[in-house]
């Protein structure tokens, strides 16, 4: 095995996979491929990860390229357990869209797939531009399909990416060519290039004002597409900053940051599936600041926090699209009492809000502290506050709000059907999955043993501790009852049909005014420049016309052959300056 791949990554099983699907006429194969595909790469890349442990990375499918080496398969502890959960999101991901029969999501999503695992095995700087510019062209058809209303979103969702593979490009160039290489290690901010390397990082992974692309496009996707668009992307940034940024310390005051804001947003969004993508850059924040605090124990807590977060958050998304495929609509106005004939739904949805709110015996419980411990330990006071406020919001906004006003709250009186089996059995394996990786039992060890880098003895990070664990309900129990003290006196904010302004609004605003007024006075200007054109010329014309016509005044003081022959000389000697210029 570790001989046909040494010149093959397991992502090019994917892609192939993704291209074959979108000319593949049956339904039933294209739904084998979108399970058997990530099984396969999933089998592949363990096997070469397993067979070839020996301390080190196994580097293979080495190119060489115009003079570049290119190195499409690095597997080592990190990339190995972002390879791992991406693949098993595949796998759950084709189960959830067995019912969908659009051969142009079943081809973009296992490409899409694809182009993020070989982005995760990029050894090179230039492997990590292609794939990740493969990303974007194949995730924005799965934007797209979610109908009229989601193009606008998808164009401008393009363009954001397109704008992050420029700057990835050309920080790439500027690296290589100042180092003499382009290999895709520790790069660090002050690095030649570096700065517009974080920055295409930044916009991917959702950074504060660069971040508006996904709760533009995701809510706008369709049911299974916003479950497919939540996983890749946004981890695949969390994935290249740390290889590339641990230890920055901007990092940890924008990670802070992206935690706080998400939840007063979050708080007051109508649109369950726009809640949710505003958790998700709650979510990122926790990584974001841990890959700053670049500690062993930190950057341990990012890598377990992307394996339950795309587990939890794959189904909290799951749940709600469950739900609009169903009813039709995800606007918690409309929603309510649905626990009643989408009984199984409804428990999953609860199982994903105990996790993203990190309750003990479930997911986050096990990563999230771990990120939170490294930022006290690194003495960051302020910075942990902000984390605890933080997690507590996202118990408001996730836990207790997408479950509440989608099956409780008040009876919107509508009675849909339990959701498709597939759906349900998606579901299932991800509340499964939530819940094994934080028993205390067995899963959680799993969990810690996979992470980039082992730590033993004194110096490991044990979550069921009683000081921990009583810590955690308190803050959850606080959380708790301050949203039932809001809703009592009336000061929760109600669930309203409207559009909650956000940071995108200011410039694509000022954006569309800078076209009008620039419209306006191109307009005025044109009018101006015309008639100026016009006089110009029409003046030109009449003294031309004035010196070489046969009425001319120069015809009529000489035979007219005198004028032929001015004409031909300033001809002959206008041809003879060109030859000699």
């Amino acid at each position: 095995m570790i001989e046909f791949f040494s010149t093959f990554s397991p992502a090019f099983i994917l892609i192939a996979a993704g291209v074959f699907a979108a000319f593949f006429p049956l339904h039933h194969g294209r739904k084998i491929l979108m399970i058997g595909a990530p099984a396969l790469a999933l089998a592949a890349t363990a096997s070469i990860f397993f067979d070839s442990q020996s301390g080190s990375e196994f580097i293979g499918g080495v190119y060489n390229v115009a003079g570049l080496e290119l190195t499409t398969l690095r597997i080592d502890h990190m990339s190995f357990l972002w390879a791992l959960i991406f693949c098993i999101a595949g796998v759950l991901n084709g189960i959830y869209a067995l019912h969908e029969k659009c051969k142009i999501t079943d081809s973009s999503a296992l490409i899409y797939t694809g182009a993020g695992l070989g982005a995760v095995f990029a050894g090179d700087l230039i492997t990590l531009f292609i794939f990740w510019e493969l990303l974007a062209l194949s995730s924005v058809f799965i934007v797209w399909r979610g109908g009229e209303k989601a193009y606008p979103a998808g164009m401008r969702y393009l363009g954001m990416h397109i704008l992050s593979g420029v700057l990835l490009l050309a920080g790439a160039v500027i690296y290589g060519r100042s180092t003499g290489n382009y290999d895709f290690n520790n790069i660090g901010i002050d690095a030649p290039g570096g700065k517009l390397m974080l920055a295409a990082m930044g916009i991917k992974a959702g950074f504060p004002l660069l971040h508006n692309w996904i709760q533009d496009a995701y809510p706008k996707s369709s049911v299974t597409g916003t479950v497919i668009l939540s996983v890749f992307t946004t981890k695949l940034a969390i994935y290249a900053l740390a290889r590339g940024f641990a230890g920055t310390e901007l990092l940890i005051y924008v990670g802070a940051i992206m935690t706080v804001f998400p939840v007063f947003f979050a708080v007051l969004e109508n649109d369950l599936r726009k809640v949710l993508s505003y958790s998700l850059n709650n979510q990122l924040g926790f990584m974001v600041c841990g890959i700053g605090i670049g500690s062993t124990l930190a950057l341990n807590g990012v890598a377990a926090h992307v394996v339950v977060d795309i587990l939890f958050k794959g189904l909290l998304f799951m749940s709600m699209g469950a739900v609009l495929h169903r009813v039709g609509t995800a606007k918690a106005s409309e929603l309510g009492g649905l626990f009643r004939t989408m009984p199984l739904t409804t428990l999953f949805c609860l199982v994903g809000a105990g996790s993203i709110s990190a309750f003990p015996m479930m997911g986050g419980f096990v990563s999230k502290s771990m990120i939170i411990a490294a930022v006290f330990e690194e003495h960051h006071y302020i910075v942990f506050a902000m984390l605890l406020f933080a997690s507590a919001g996202v118990l408001e906004h996730s836990g207790i709000k997408v479950p509440y006003f989608a099956f409780f709250a008040h009876d919107s009186g509508k009675r849909p059907q339990e959701a498709p089996w597939n759906m349900l059995v998606a579901m299932g394996c991800a509340a499964f999955l939530c819940l094994f990786f934080a028993f205390p039992w067995g899963g959680v060890q799993i969990l810690y043993n996979l992470l980039p880098s082992e730590v033993a003895g004194e110096a490991a990070f044990h979550p069921y501790t009683p000081d921990h664990v009583i810590f955690q309900m308190q803050l959850l129990m606080g959380a708790m009852l301050a949203f039932n003290l809001l809703k009592k006196r009336g000061l929760y904010p109600p669930e309203r049909r409207a559009q909650i302004l956000d940071f995108d609004w200011t410039y694509r605003k000022l954006g569309l005014g800078l076209l009008s007024w620039g419209n306006q006075i191109w307009t005025r200007l044109g009018a101006q420049i015309t008639h100026m054109a016009k006089r110009f010329f029409g003046a030109a014309e009449r003294r031309f016309y004035y010196l070489f016509s046969p009425a001319s005044a120069l015809s009529q003081d000489a035979p007219s052959g005198l004028a032929a022959i001015l004409t031909a000389v300033m001809l002959a000697a206008i041809l003879f300056a060109v030859y000699l210029l």
